[in-house]
């Protein structure tokens, strides 16, 4: 068999084992079953196939070949677009939404899974025009940094999460010491005592605050609740929709939620899980040091 049609068929598997690696279907519940996958497992080998023939195209000088690579970023892009359409289509019937900045965290997250399967195809297809052994090597190699790549950085990073208190006074309700709202309705507020559950996001350092306080990233801390653990709401409820509110003075986080379920370890977990959106870091500390110059 030639040498760079195996290598290339090298490439082309193990950047087809990373997409499936990066491809499940979580608590997220998204992409669905199996429309979602088809579409992403095609892609998937389409970005595997172009990252694996392009070592063979330099090797032989046919720099044209080389301009796929060109094109298949700017395919990659439309699955960005593809994915912020359809997720925002669906937010649109959630009874607690993702939000906006969480919908473009994971389009950007489809779409560069895309590049690190095509990087996958095209280092591991490196090594197996040299070497059988090397490629198959490269190719486990490149799967475990794949895997590691699936998630990025967690709430529990950043921050802690407590119980807090749910308590009214009179028809202001308070997460603790936290301000959340005015409930006027004496059944809404004895249904929140209820039901509702409270918890108190408290910041590790001044760089977590500011990245907790972002309202994309408070509104997928909701969002996964309720996403895991259901939500004890309906449309034109407005008294018991969950809400987010910050104490200004130290940064902390409340949340007031009306989940299904009504254990705070589980609430716990679930927040303690939720991804850190990379809109909402920010990094005041570093501003800091240029006060100082």
């Amino acid at each position: 068999m030639d040498r760079y049609l195996l290598a290339v068929l090298i490439g082309i598997i193990f950047g087809c084992i990373a997409r499936v690696v990066l491809l499940r279907t979580d608590f997220r519940q998204y992409p669905t079953y199996p429309q979602g996958r088809i579409i992403h497992l095609s892609m998937g080998f389409i970005a595997s196939f172009i990252g694996a023939v392009a070592i063979p195209s330099v090797l032989e000088s046919n720099w044209t070949a080389v301009t796929f690579l060109g094109l298949a970023a700017t395919q990659f892009r439309e699955v960005r677009k593809m994915e912020r359409e359809t997720l925002t289509n669906i937010d649109a019937s959630e009874l607690v939404k993702r939000g906006t900045p969480f919908i473009e965290g994971m389009a950007q997250a489809f779409e560069s899974r895309n590049y690190l399967v095509m990087f996958t195809g095209l280092v591991t297809t490196l090594f197996a025009v040299f070497s059988f052994w090397a490629g198959i090597l490269s190719g486990f190699v490149m799967l475990i940094i794949v895997k590691k790549n699936m998630t990025g950085k967690t709430l529990a990073a950043i921050a802690t999460v407590s119980e807090g208190e749910i308590r009214f006074e009179g028809p202001q309700l308070f997460v603790k010491d936290i301000h959340i709202k005015n409930v006027g309705l004496e059944a809404s507020r004895q249904l929140i005592m209820e039901r509702g559950v409270g918890a108190i996001i408290t910041p590790k350092n001044e760089n977590s605050a500011v990245t907790i306080s972002n309202l994309g990233q408070r509104q997928a801390m909701i969002h996964h609740v309720a996403n895991i653990l259901g939500a004890y709401l309906d449309t034109g409820e407005p008294d018991i929709i969950p809400l987010s509110k910050r104490d200004m003075n130290d940064g902390r986080v409340a949340l007031f939620m009306m989940p299904q379920e009504k254990d705070f370890e589980q609430i716990k977990t679930v927040l303690e899980h939720v991804p850190v959106l990379d809109s909402a870091i920010r990094l005041p500390s570093e501003g800091d040091k240029g006060k100082n110059r």
